[in-house]
């Protein structure tokens, strides 16, 4: 093993930037370079060939991780229970990875003797922040060096470079867009969409089909224990399995689609089409599931948990007491979340149709109108009248003060 000083642990995607990057990090600082390709499910190339690809680039190391049970149960899983939607509608696709990636680098980091680590990220995206807060966070001795960002690396630098030196990918010289995909989900930027007047085309999607193409229903029975996925249609499921699962079918129905203009965390706005189909589809089912289960005002209070909960996800607060202390909450919430939801999937929604749980506080004597209504309505008109004291006794003051 080498001295610290002479290694830099590198996130490798394999793609163009982080190709470069080897080469370029290793002569401009002088150091060895191991590459880290953490697999989340991208469903890209064989990691093995990344691997290979890497060590051909000019890594001394190349590590690959399967981390797909790993991503799903631990980062993703924690995402149903907190119903994790950015702004309400985007599931943290990207965001969710980091932190993962981050502490496989920093355990290679630490078992390869490096002294600093290195990403591709930009200076305008979020993930730079989750890259290096997380690494912070988790290990403040290292170092950490962004070549795109901090020595103004653009796309045609790295091409130009990759073609001098000979390096083993392909570049798509006419590719306009950005893309990141895990199992979680996919997201695409940049080209013509950063015109926020255009519209999306049919050939940026990838994970689902068209939803106005007309094609039959499909029904599905999710089956929760605790906030978890553990069924479908009635088949025992990890929770790498039913993000697969509702993957493929809820893709198959053109579930997922996003089109938004989102507020990122350095600032800006910035246009975004998302797909992912397996993260609606199972945040909807355990939506579902917690109207039933979960008291009214623990209801009413975890949703302001599940926004800031959200937040600092996707702000790169992986990390942070605050997020520790929100998933203890969010966990407890999750005792009695367990039962099984019905949906239809079709033309791009998730629709519930059924709904049960031996946890249900939905009390059917006490809703039906029909015969067998337990409910008292003469306590009714009291409770009103008490319910209502506050803002009769505020009102009454209000037209005594203007009368005045």
């Amino acid at each position: 093993m080498t001295a610290k000083s002479d290694r830099i642990v590198l996130a490798y995607s394999g793609g163009l930037d982080t190709s470069v990057a080897i080469g370029w990090l290793s002569q401009q600082t002088g150091k060895e370079i191991v590459a880290v390709a953490v697999d989340v499910g991208q469903d890209g190339e064989d990691m093995d060939v990344i691997r290979e690809r890497a060590l051909s680039c000019g890594a001394v190391e190349a590590v690959v991780v399967d981390a797909k049970d790993e991503f799903a149960e631990d980062y993703c899983l924690p995402a149903v229970r907190a119903n994790a939607l950015y702004m309400d509608r985007y599931p943290n696709v990207s965001a969710l990875s980091r932190p993962l990636i981050v502490k496989h680098l920093v355990e290679a980091a630490r078992y390869h003797g490096a002294s600093t680590v290195s990403h591709g990220c930009t200076g305008k995206g979020n993930d730079q922040v989750r890259f290096e807060v997380g690494t912070s966070a988790l290990a403040p001795e290292l170092k950490v060096i962004a070549p795109v960002r901090d020595y103004a690396w653009t796309r045609e630098k790295a091409i130009v470079w990759a073609e001098e030196h000979d390096l083993p990918i392909e570049v798509n010289k006419k590719s306009p867009y950005s893309i990141d995909q895990n199992v979680w989900g996919r997201a695409v930027e940049t080209g013509f969409l950063e015109d926020i007047w255009n519209g999306p085309i049919e050939d940026l999607y990838d994970y689902t089909q068209n939803p106005a193409t007309p094609r039959e229903a499909d029904e599905v029975v999710i089956t929760f224990e605790a906030g978890a996925p553990v069924a479908i249609d009635g088949k025992p499921v990890t929770m790498l399995q039913a993000i697969e699962q509702m993957n493929k079918r809820a893709g198959a129905q053109g579930i997922g689609r996003l089109d938004m203009v989102e507020d990122r965390l350095v600032g800006i706005k910035s246009r975004e089409i998302y797909e992912a189909p397996g993260a609606i589809a199972l945040i909807t089912a355990h939506q579902e599931l917690e109207s039933i289960t979960i008291e009214r005002e623990l209801s009413r209070y975890k949703k302001s948990v599940d926004q800031r909960w959200t937040e600092l996800v996707y702000d790169g607060l992986w990390f942070s007491p605050l997020k520790r202390a929100l998933d203890a909450f969010i966990n407890e919430s999750q005792i009695h979340v367990s039962g099984d939801i019905r949906m239809t999937l079709h033309a791009g929604r998730a629709v519930p149709t059924g709904r049960r749980s031996h946890a249900s506080l939905y009390d059917f004597n006490l809703a039906t109108y029909d015969e067998g209504d337990t409910f008292d309505q003469s306590q009714a008109k009291g409770f009103i009248e008490l319910w209502g004291m506050s803002s009769v006794l505020a009102n009454k003051r209000d037209e005594k003060l203007a009368g005045e």
